[in-house]
């Protein structure tokens, strides 16, 4: 059964359950409690690991956020733009940011692997039995920047409905779930270095999930008929983009 709400909307209003996705007994994480108060947030960090390893034969694509979020942009400058709300930021605005954003982040070195691209915690099965945990809804799937996967993630801690940005793991919290991811990729132990250098690609390129499921928004405003007030939620994006890019683009890479 395919979701018909494409994007962050899918655990919003979507009827996904386990049963659904094949899976008779794990439940979804519905809540960021549930995921924060549990060794969850491990098996979730290791799972990601794992699906970062996929490759596909030959040479390695390049990342789909870039093309993705320029096609965005263009919808929205030359479909959308008369009804922008005011809001919402200026045109000018909008496209010096994304020429910001991929000047800025490309130099990050950040890998091109495998990414879900969409890991709401609505997204996440958990199986008590076996001790594991399953993604699923890989309608956004494909090869990206891995801080951005993680990045992502991450800014799903606030939620949907309610968005709550005190919830973005702290930085304690990031550093830990980073451990565990580096520790399962390389099958070894990891410096502190390497972690500390992986938290900040990850807090940049979490600026750019902000901004495409802002633009993202935007477009399910104008074409949508899922009762969800998708304007609301491009502010709110594009507000907290703003807020945290100072103190964001001030974290430097270990020597």
């Amino acid at each position: 059964m395919a979701c018909p709400f494409p994007g962050p909307g899918k655990g919003r209003g979507c009827p996904w359950t386990a049963r659904q996705q094949g899976f008779k007994q794990p439940r979804p994480l519905l809540s960021f409690l549930d995921y924060y108060w549990s060794n969850r947030q491990r098996l979730i960090a290791l799972e990601m690991a794992k699906i970062h390893t996929i490759h596909t034969n030959g040479s390695l694509p390049k990342p789909t956020l870039w093309h993705k979020m320029h096609t965005y942009f263009t919808l929205v400058k030359n479909e959308i733009s008369p009804s922008l709300s005011a809001d919402v930021p200026a045109l000018e605005v909008l496209e010096r940011e994304l020429a910001w954003l991929e000047e800025h982040l490309s130099q990050l070195g950040s890998p091109v692997v495998f990414c879900h691209n969409d890991l709401l915690c609505k997204n996440i099965i958990y199986d008590s039995t076996k001790g594991h945990v399953r993604f699923i809804d890989y309608e956004y799937a494909g090869y990206n920047y891995q801080a951005f996967d993680i990045g992502n993630h991450f800014n799903e801690f606030a939620g949907v409905n309610e968005v709550d940005y005190c919830l973005y793991p702290a930085r304690e919290t990031q550093l830990q779930w980073l451990h565990y991811y580096l520790q399962a990729q390389k099958g070894m132990a990891v410096t502190s270095s390497e972690v500390q250098r992986l938290y900040v690609q990850v807090n940049k390129f979490a600026l750019a999930s902000h901004f495409f499921w802002a633009l993202w928004a935007l477009i399910q405003n104008q074409f949508s008929t899922i009762d969800f007030d998708f304007l609301r939620y491009a502010v709110i994006r594009f507000n907290q983009y703003f807020k945290v890019k100072p103190q964001v683009s001030a974290l430097e890479m270990p020597k």
